[in-house]
């Protein structure tokens, strides 16, 4: 594997930090930026770098060097022009691998490139790495379908009344050569600058090209401005950073969706009947800030009964991803069961008329998402409405904490560990607890 980082661009808005030096070479906590991309690449058993530079190639190449004071080895390949991302990368075609990883030299990131490499071995295209961040509204979105296939892109601005996903491309990228050679065999025809999101997806897409979505918790930032790069600086230096990585188990605060962040209506079967709970947004946004990972684990039968489509449910998600996200808070995922133990519904689904081991009383949600998320059990809470919340927290181990805003139903099997008003409370409470556990 090559790690193939793009460093050309002038970064006219770090200036004040970096005077005349190229904004790779951005301190952060006593290393340059790019030095943080080169060490977390040999962490990561990568010790082929391909530095794509421009201005302040100079710079670059007396800091860097061969890289033999890291015990790797650097190359380089310096651009005639701007190109673009990804007319950077073509115009370096004949040094590129067999699979490479495009960094952005303007990102700090803790990513295990392993286990991103790992994932895309099965894939003959690009896979792109996909995160939830807390300002969607103003971010390039992506759409992948149940393969984790890239189905569409939907750049800023988004238009009003459409609810899309709260997944950002976070600029990293997993490539294979022979599916970017099309390209480069037509690159004296291409227009330049020419970027991987805004040029070469779409015409990956429109051209059935294979083309994959990567979806991780684990850091990501762009430090391109002077505000982001103190932002960086910060969580470097309170070990968010270190912290966020997938090889460290993170706490999980576990939300039941209706009743709990959103008004319980019934079964919602449409975008339209659903709308956030008072201080929902703000109670998640807590969670984010606090370092905590937001999961939402929720029994959505609606699919079973017939009342929904499993595309319309994922609209229904999108619209509350969406909402979330105007107030600046987001979930690490979402896991529904689609059964239903009931009959006698019209238009019923028979096949998810059955028990199941994920719907909640069971636990196979909250399995699914800590093998997904490395969720630390001993230290996770669930903030619930109903019996099946607090009886699934109790076999899954973790805290329980029931909530009045539901419609509450039958009582538990055994007595929640506490109860609050709403769940923004039910927050508050939790970081009081934990203030508490601290030495």
């Amino acid at each position: 594997m090559q790690a193939v980082i793009i460093a050309g661009g002038k970064g006219t808005r770090l200036k004040e930090l970096t005077g005349d030096l190229p904004k790779p070479l951005v301190d952060i906590c006593g290393k340059p930026l790019l030095e943080h991309q080169i060490l977390l690449a040999k962490t990561h058993g990568i010790e082929r770098i391909l530095l794509l530079t421009g201005f302040g190639a100079e710079a670059i190449e007396d800091y860097c060097g061969d890289g033999s004071k890291w015990g790797l080895r650097i190359q380089y390949h310096r651009e005639p022009q701007p190109l673009g991302t990804a007319g950077a990368v073509l115009d370096a075609f004949p040094h590129l691998v067999h699979d490479f990883i495009v960094i952005y030299a303007d990102t700090m990131l803790n990513v295990d490139l392993r286990r991103f490499s790992s994932f895309h071995t099965a894939s003959p295209g690009i896979t792109a790495f996909l995160h939830p961040n807390d300002h969607p509204q103003d971010s390039d979105l992506i759409e992948i379908d149940e393969a984790n296939r890239i189905t569409a892109l939907h750049p800023y601005p988004h238009p009003p009344g459409q609810y899309f996903r709260n997944l950002v491309n976070a600029a990293l990228y997993v490539v294979r050569k022979d599916a970017i050679a099309p390209w480069y065999q037509r690159r004296a025809e291409l227009s330049y600058p020419f970027d991987f999101a805004k040029h070469l997806f779409p015409e990956m897409i429109a051209g059935g090209g294979n083309l994959r979505g990567y979806v991780s918790r684990e850091y990501i930032k762009d430090a391109g401005t002077p505000e982001r790069v103190y932002r960086v600086r910060e969580d470097y230096l309170s070990g968010r950073i270190d912290v966020a990585s997938l090889q460290n188990p993170k706490p999980a605060v576990f939300f039941d969706r209706d009743g709990t962040l959103n008004v319980d209506s019934g079964w919602i079967k449409s975008p339209a009947e659903l709308a956030l709970l008072p201080g929902a947004a703000q109670a998640v946004r807590a969670v984010n800030q606090s370092g905590r990972l937001a999961v939402v684990v929720t029994n959505q039968p609606v699919i079973a009964r017939g009342d929904c489509s499993e595309s319309g449910l994922r609209l229904i998600h999108n619209k509350f991803e969406w909402l979330l996200g105007q107030e600046h808070a987001f979930v690490d995922g979402i896991y529904y069961c689609p059964h239903h133990p009931h009959k006698g519904f019209p238009g019923e689904r028979p096949e998810l008329k059955v028990p199941c081991d994920c719907r909640k009383p069971a636990t196979g949600l909250f399995e699914k998402a800590a093998a997904d998320l490395n969720i630390d059990a001993e230290r996770s809470w669930m903030i619930g409405d109903s019996a099946d919340d607090m009886e699934a927290a109790m076999q899954f181990g973790i805290h329980s904490i029931l909530v009045k805003t539901g419609r509450q139903g039958r009582q538990p099997s055994r007595p929640p560990d506490f109860v609050c008003t709403n769940v923004l409370d039910a927050v508050q409470f939790i970081a009081q607890q934990e203030e508490q556990r601290q030495p």
